[in-house]
């Protein structure tokens, strides 16, 4: 450190300062006000100025370099923390991290893991780079899900301290318009916070993040797909339904809602207490099998795969597809028998009608 030093101090802050014949005549004519860092300053010609680009193709050759050195940087992450997290260190994060402490002790804990993920964030000033770096953590398993929850909902709430200090910055004839737009942000983040964490049944987002984990583990392009679908194809279908006009979505996304939110009720009963359904209803195997599996789009996939070998990464080797073939069949060979025993329990229940009418 050359602070430390009076000698290199001295030395380093006089080159530090810019004494050239622009700045002496300011001083000389008294006219010292300006900004003495604009000789300093000096346009250039952008990256791809030589190639003669448009901007669009810019931006997409841009965009496309960003993801590439943005996956780089995951994996590269998720690497060393491998390397790092090893042993006996692995062993006394995780007891840290995933400690379960007893009531009341445990509600502190967790509301305090949401107050750390506040403060990290508005320290990085993004939620993108406090969860990209959890996300590795809780895929080595140094973080669980359950602790991983709080620290997310911490960091939506801090991530909106960026739009409070950019409204406070703005004109006094716009400043109530954007102090308004920040404090949305903010109230609606607290408020799905009030919804999904202070009641533990109401934490459905761990149970939903683990079903999608699964789902994303057995077909590795369910991943791809997810991300198309969530953040291209639904915003672009809702999106084009408003220009339409109300009652077009309504009359769209309202029919399809019911028929969501029927499946998942459905759904929760078949798991909970399914002796209330009906027969049929029971389990979905009278529907089929691409209503609810995605074996036959994995098949499909599987199938286009072989042709284009260098889509294999993203649906697995040759023996998972081949296991995959093997669970087709025995779920062919359980529909089966599932529909034959539905046929006897019927038939004894309507013998069973008539011989209490006899």
């Amino acid at each position: 450190m050359q602070a430390t030093d009076r000698n290199e101090f001295r030395l380093a802050f006089a080159a530090a300062r810019q004494l050239d014949k622009k700045v002496l005549d300011q001083i000389a004519s008294g006219h010292d006000s300006s900004n003495v860092t604009q000789s300093l300053i000096k346009k250039g010609n952008s990256l791809f100025y030589q190639l003669n680009l448009s901007d669009s193709i810019t931006g997409v050759v841009l965009l496309a370099l960003s993801l590439v050195v943005l996956c780089g940087c995951l994996v590269l992450m998720v690497k060393l923390l491998h390397s790092m997290l090893k042993g006996q260190i692995a062993i006394v994060i995780k007891k840290t991290m995933n400690r379960d402490y007893q009531f009341p002790y445990s509600i502190l804990v967790n509301y305090l893991a949401i107050l750390v993920g506040c403060i990290l964030t508005i320290l990085v000033q993004s939620s993108s780079i406090f969860t990209s770096a959890l996300t590795p953590l809780a895929g080595i398993g140094v973080i669980s899900l359950e602790r991983m929850y709080p620290l997310t909902l911490g960091s939506n709430i801090g991530t909106t301290t960026t739009g409070i200090l950019a409204a406070l910055a703005a004109d006094s004839s716009s400043l109530k318009s954007t102090l308004q737009l920040a404090f949305c942000h903010l109230f609606f983040n607290i408020s799905g916070i009030l919804i999904f964490y202070p009641i533990p049944w109401m934490r459905w987002p761990i149970g939903l993040a683990r079903m999608l984990g699964n789902i994303t583990a057995k077909y590795r392009w369910f991943s791809v797909f997810y991300l198309i679908s969530m953040f291209f194809l639904l915003p672009l279908t809702v999106f084009s339904l408003s220009l339409t006009g109300t009652w077009a979505l309504v009359g769209i996304g309202g029919p399809f809602l019911l028929v969501c939110f029927i499946v998942i009720v459905i759904n929760l009963i078949q798991h909970k207490r399914r002796s209330l359904l009906p027969l049929k209803l029971q389990n979905w195997n009278f529907l089929p099998l691409w209503m609810h599996s995605l074996e036959p789009i994995d098949e499909i996939i599987a199938k286009l795969v072989e042709r284009f070998a260098c889509l294999a990464c993203c649906a697995g080797d040759q023996s998972r597809h081949d296991a995959a073939a093997q669970s087709r069949e025995l779920h062919r060979w359980l529909v089966s028998v599932e529909n034959v025993t539905l046929r006897v329990r019927l038939n004894q229940e309507l013998n069973d009608k008539e011989v209490t009418n006899l």
